[in-house]
């Protein structure tokens, strides 16, 4: 039956009281440095999520992706689920956040681990990508039960890992061991950061690849008489400037990716490495390694077929321009375009819940970055996933990362709404 205005009340009231609570367990959870790479921390802080879902009335799991290459000792992948059941186990709305972080990096003028709270605001790394999702997931849930509401269906809310690198130890291997599939998930909302009034619906795709420039070693007195693989990796970061940027930047998708320079294909330079260490003791020597990682943001107009062969032919032709470039290329990831489908109720429930909260009508658009959609709609088979959830996403992986308190609030009780939606109460 439709959910009375009463009980929506009762729970608005539930979250407007538990504020402070959310509040202190965001920043605590932000005071665990779960940085990936490598993964520090994770385990404590699954325990940590663990220990609130169990005083949530959630029964807990914690699920270690056993087997997975990045599971070692020294850095366990340790992920949380929380199942409440309702009337019926079925429907079952699972709401996801990643705990893992990237590195804080320099400019902070705030501890970036700090959980620093003031003038309306949580600081640190991780507070709006995402530990404050995980945060209103669980108190969206949270709140349905301290105001009484019972739900026919049932409600999950699992913390995971590495989500940064891919989430292939995370929200993948939770979809691989049937954790999360279509058998059993009805709809996923991932709380990734979405500004509070915009429903991600999906992403552009990802073309992670290396190349590896080869020279010839020599003495650094005599250049001459070696080939540097620093210069020939230079001539294709040129070619890549030159040449491949500006056609990336005239090329627009149709699909609605927020914010607007996201609708352009984009290329970027992760990293580099080559010759000797820059600290180091110093070597009179001509580099003869030379590698570089790239991140290609490609659109579904591309398709990846075409956008690793655009790599390969520019590869090739500085290759053919060039007396003794020598060069490797080498896959590292690849993930295709995610669109949740037409009509998904997940959408059209949030549509609603962000039109009763906020006031305003919801922005439906495509997230610039991918995240883990990409394996509940693949892998686990429910393509009923969107992402919503508080934080200005243009402050993710920034100095001086915030989230704002009146969003975690409202995003909230958006989720709690949907919730209520789309479990049906009693």
């Amino acid at each position: 039956m439709p959910t009375t205005a009463q009980q929506i009340d009762r729970v608005f009231a539930a979250i407007d009281s538990a504020t402070d609570e959310m509040v202190d367990f965001t920043a605590e959870m932000v005071r665990i440095p779960t940085v990936n790479p490598p993964g520090d921390a994770y385990e404590e802080c699954a325990h940590f999520i663990g220990r609130r879902l169990d005083a949530c009335g959630f029964a807990v799991e914690y699920l270690t992706a056993e087997g997975h290459a990045d599971h070692t000792p020294a850095y366990p992948r340790v992920n949380v689920v929380g199942l409440r059941e309702g009337v019926t186990k079925r429907p079952l709305v699972h709401l996801n956040g990643h705990f893992d972080v990237v590195p804080a990096g320099a400019g902070w003028t705030v501890d970036p681990f700090g959980g620093l709270v003031r003038d309306g605001r949580i600081y640190g790394r991780g507070t709006c990508d995402m530990k404050a999702g995980i945060t209103a997931a669980i108190y969206a849930a949270e709140a349905i039960r301290r105001a009484g509401v019972q739900l026919v269906g049932s409600v999950e809310v699992s913390g995971t890992v590495d989500e940064e690198s891919g989430g292939f130890a995370g929200m993948a291997w939770l979809a691989q061991q049937g954790r999360l599939s279509a058998d059993r998930t009805d709809a996923v909302i991932i709380t990734e950061p979405t500004n509070t009034d915009r429903i991600y619906t999906g992403h552009r795709g990802v073309y992670w690849f290396e190349v590896t420039t080869h020279g010839r070693i020599a003495h650094g007195c005599m250049p001459f008489l070696g080939v540097s693989a620093i210069e020939h990796m230079g001539v294709i970061l040129d070619q890549i400037r030159r040449e491949l940027m500006p056609a990336l930047g005239a090329r627009t998708t149709a699909v609605p990716v927020k914010p607007d320079g996201a609708r352009h294909a984009t290329i970027n330079i992760n990293g580099i490495a080559g010759g000797q260490p820059i600290d180091g003791i110093q070597t009179p020597c001509v580099a003869d390694l030379c590698r570089a990682v790239f991140d290609r943001r490609f659109l579904v107009e591309e398709g990846f077929d075409a956008t690793r062969g655009e790599i390969v032919e520019l590869l090739e032709r500085a290759a053919r321009e060039t007396p003794h470039l020598i060069y490797e290329l080498r896959d590292l990831m690849v993930v295709h375009p995610v669109r949740t489908p037409d009509g998904a109720s997940v959408v059209s429930s949030l549509e609603r819940s962000i039109q009763q909260v906020l006031g305003r009508p919801a922005l439906l658009a495509a997230s610039p970055g991918t995240y883990d959609h990409k394996h509940v709609d693949r892998i686990a088979g429910v393509p009923n996933c969107v992402a919503y959830g508080p934080g200005i996403l243009d402050l993710a992986h920034q100095p001086d990362e915030y989230c704002v308190i009146d969003d975690l609030v409202q995003s909230t009780k958006v989720l709690a709404l949907s919730i209520l939606e789309l479990t049906g109460t009693l």
